[in-house]
């Protein structure tokens, strides 16, 4: 009987690490904090185009989702709840769908749109393969440069920690020091 169980342990051992060095280079390969973020062009649901660089000058938040992921609706919540504070911030907010059609985008969209401005776009795979998309929803923070300030790569992210976020990477909520001349005055 002993030698049954550690014959079950060893091959649970050896999937799981086959498992952990299948996902390690997967994540390895995601655009990291502190590099450009990749652009993009895909369509909202009127049908426009509507790139990530059309936004360069202001903070955007990125989302990278489906409809039928739990976690991603929370997020969604978490995102309306601070709509005033983001709209208040000037932040866009672009939400990628990854694997919805649009019928069921708009559905979606009934229950979740906040009141900032806010693009729902189709991903046609552009999306999904710039920012390797292998956890959802993926979460960007990206500042006025395009840069990659916050991934949460799957991970939960609460009103708060975006609020905080927004907060420290914002130039419109940044105070600026005084300059020598006035504090000589």
């Amino acid at each position: 009987m002993r030698s049954k169980n550690l014959k079950s342990f060893k091959l649970l051992l050896c999937a799981f690490l086959l498992a952990l060095f299948c996902l390690a280079p997967i994540a390895a390969l995601a655009v990291a904090t502190g590099e450009s973020a990749p652009d993009f062009k895909l369509q909202d649901m009127t049908g426009e185009d509507v790139s990530l660089s059309d936004f360069k000058g202001r903070l955007v938040l990125l989302k990278l989702a489906t409809t039928w992921c739990p976690t991603c609706k929370q997020l969604s919540a978490e995102i309306k709840n601070i709509g005033e504070f983001l709209k208040d911030q000037d932040v866009v907010v672009l939400e990628v769908f990854v694997q919805d059609s649009e019928k069921t985008i708009k559905k979606y969209l009934g229950d979740h749109q906040p009141p900032m401005t806010f693009h729902a776009l189709l991903d046609d795979g552009q999306a999904y393969k710039a920012y390797n998309v292998y956890l959802i929803p993926r979460f960007l923070l990206i500042d006025e440069e395009q840069v990659v300030r916050f991934d949460s790569s799957g991970r939960n992210v609460m009103a708060d920690d975006i609020r905080s976020m927004v907060l420290e990477y914002s130039r419109s909520s940044a105070t600026e020091a005084p300059s020598a001349e006035a504090t000589d005055k």
